[in-house]
């Protein structure tokens, strides 16, 4: 998650991908970019993983809020009761959310609108969060500033359109692929099952 923050919000695939198309060479700039530290993070699903990135967002003094369906008790993170004030408080939002017919395309263009032009979008969660659609519009008219996606609606094969933007930093499905977190895993297994 943090991964594709910090990328989508420093360019650094885009960057890489205009020097080896020769274009940096070729005596043309590249831009400028955002930064994060001391910008406003916003947490989708505060779960175990939703904590986890909040706590690596202190590094980077971000102030964090929250929407889940309830508030947690004693969370020291700001909580608010909609998602849509949530996107139009943060400027990066992270889904950490779980998936399935509650959640699906709980972020729809209204909340894309509301997260604004210099916004950022990650999702880590599942697919069927983000109305991808509504995705693809947003970064081509420039409703949001750009998105980072580990998940699909359709994995393997993201909308056709969100692969010719440059404003968008996709991977595939590789958020717990380390070597750590997969021993972990297993572990995990083996304890259940023991």
């Amino acid at each position: 998650a943090f991964a594709l923050l910090l990328d989508t919000a420093r360019q650094l695939s885009a960057a890489d991908r205009f020097v080896r198309a020769g274009r940096w060479s070729q005596g043309e700039r590249f831009g400028v970019s955002t930064r994060v530290s001391g910008k406003r993070l916003g947490i989708l699903g505060l779960g175990r993983i939703g904590t986890q990135i909040a706590e690596r967002a202190q590094g980077f003094r971000m102030e964090v809020a929250y929407h889940n369906r309830h508030e947690i008790a004693g969370s020291p993170y700001l909580y608010m009761n909609s998602l849509d004030k949530l996107a139009q408080w943060c400027d990066f939002l992270v889904i950490a959310a779980a998936g399935g017919e509650a959640t699906r395309h709980l972020v729809n263009a209204q909340v894309l609108q509301s997260l604004g032009k210099n916004g950022f979008i990650v999702n880590i969660a599942r697919g069927s969060v983000i109305d991808e659609q509504a995705l693809l519009e947003a970064l081509t008219n420039g409703t949001i500033a750009g998105a980072g996606l580990d998940v699909f609606e359709n994995e393997p094969h993201p909308l056709p359109g969100l692969l010719a933007l440059d404003n968008i930093v996709l991977a595939p499905h590789v958020a717990s692929g380390t070597r750590e977190t997969r021993e972990a895993m297993a572990q995990l297994v083996l304890d259940n099952l023991q």
